[in-house]
């Protein structure tokens, strides 16, 4: 059911398929958004623009996603999705290793999560993402990153593992924003100067 805000106005909401071929088609769709906003950024994508490389009509398109906010934010929530399994993931193989390994694995995870999704940068930068929203997902994160940090072999002290957890998701921050970069040299490089200087810090606050 569409939501009501405080000003009585009522929200939009995207529509759940229930059979297989609408839900081929909301993929279809948000594949298509993806391309479109990887290459044009969010802010100057158009539905239109969307709706033609999906191979459909601008109604389906609305007919699925009202707005274009919705769509994105539907894009969104899905790369977050992968993002929070990626670090369980890591979180289950982080017994037996330096902390400085699994900042190297996080980095190498993160590089994989921005070739395969290359709009991840364009949504995150997006001006009406909800303040909220934003701040319990970034809470989330840097939960899941302490938890990573503490349980490696040689850990990050517990007092620290909270602050370091919020220096990664900030280094994390500036990765994602460096993948736009057209120059992939100057890029990777960039990279391996954040990657080093991470490593070299976690060397210095593991527990012996």
């Amino acid at each position: 059911m569409p939501s009501q805000n405080s000003s009585g106005v009522v929200d939009p909401v995207p529509r759940i398929p229930q059979r297989k071929r609408g839900r081929e088609r909301v993929a279809t769709l948000l594949k298509a958004a993806a391309e479109v906003f990887s290459e044009r950024s969010y802010e100057a994508a158009t539905m239109t623009e969307i709706a033609a490389r999906a191979g459909a009509s601008i109604g389906s398109l609305y007919q699925f996603f009202p707005t274009k906010e919705l769509l994105a934010k539907a894009l969104h929530e899905a790369y977050l999705a992968d993002l929070s399994a990626m670090l369980d993931e890591m979180l289950l193989e982080a017994t037996g290793r330096s902390a400085v390994e699994v900042a190297d694995k996080l980095f190498d995870g993160l590089q994989a999560f921005l070739v395969e999704r290359p709009a991840f940068g364009a949504l995150v930068e997006r001006r009406d993402i909800d303040k909220e929203q934003k701040r319990r997902t970034g809470a989330a994160m840097r939960e899941k990153i302490a938890r990573l940090l503490a349980s490696a072999a040689r850990p990050v002290p517990k007092e620290r593992c909270e602050a370091m957890a919020a220096v990664v998701l900030q280094l994390m921050k500036v990765a994602v924003a460096l993948n736009a970069a057209d120059d992939v040299d100057w890029r990777n490089a960039t990279h391996q100067e954040l990657r080093q200087m991470l490593k070299n810090h976690l060397n210095s606050v593991q527990v012996a």
